[in-house]
C-alpha cells in the first residue's frame, strides 16, 4: 500500500530528527559549526574523484535528505538546490585522473576532502567524515562514521552535493565526447 503524502512527511521528519540526534551523540552537542565531508568517484574507472564539505544551520529542515545512493537522480537534483540554499557554507573539490594516477585514488580522495574543507567560508569546529579513515590537513577534530551518509544529516546532505556535482560533470563530458 502506498504511503500518503502526510505519512511520508511525518516519516521524513522523524528520520531527519534521528540523524540530528545521532550528530549530537557523536559530537556531544558542543559544536556550532559541524562540516559533513564525503567523496564520490573512487569506484568508477572514469572521471574525477569529487569531494565536498557542507556546514548546515542548526535549524536545517530539508526533508528527504539521505544517502545519495538511495535517492533517485530527480530527488538528488531537487535536494541539491535546497541544500545549497540552506547551507551556512559548502565547498566542492575535484581531483582529476592526473592526480589520481600520480598519488593513487585514496590519497586523491583525502586531498579532495581536505581541499573542500579549506574552501568553507566558515571554519568548522568539527568534521563528520563519511567512511572509516581520514588523514586531515588541519587541526580540526573529526570522527569517521562508517555509512555516515545514512545516519548523519550533515553527511547525508554532503553526499547529495558530491554525487550530484560529479554526475553533472560526467554528463558534460558525455555531451562533449
Amino acid at each position: 500500500m502506498a504511503m500518503k503524502k502526510a505519512e511520508r512527511e511525518v516519516l521524513q521528519r522523524e528520520q531527519l530528527a534521528a540523524k540530528k540526534a545521532f550528530e549530537q551523540e557523536i559530537t556531544g552537542g558542543k559544536y556550532r559549526f559541524i562540516a559533513g565531508v564525503d567523496e564520490v568517484g573512487r569506484g568508477p574507472l572514469a572521471g574525477p574523484v569529487v569531494a565536498a564539505a557542507v556546514v548546515l544551520p542548526a535549524d536545517f529542515d530539508v526533508l528527504g535528505v539521505d544517502d545519495s545512493k538511495k535517492l533517485s537522480e530527480k530527488k538528488r537534483e531537487q535536494l541539491f538546490e535546497l541544500i545549497l540554499e540552506k547551507a551556512v557554507c559548502y565547498g566542492i573539490a575535484e581531483k582529476d585522473n592526473h592526480v589520481i594516477d600520480e598519488i593513487n585514488i585514496l590519497k586523491a580522495s583525502f586531498e579532495g576532502m581536505n581541499r573542500a574543507v579549506e574552501m568553507l567560508r566558515v571554519r568548522p569546529e568539527f568534521l563528520a567524515i563519511d567512511g572509516n579513515r581520514f588523514y586531515p590537513a588541519t587541526d580540526i577534530p573529526f570522527a569517521c562514521i562508517v555509512k555516515g551518509d545514512g545516519k548523519y544529516a550533515d553527511i547525508a546532505a554532503v553526499s547529495v552535493l558530491a554525487k550530484t556535482h560529479r554526475d553533472e560533470y560526467m554528463m558534460r563530458l558525455h555531451e562533449e565526447f
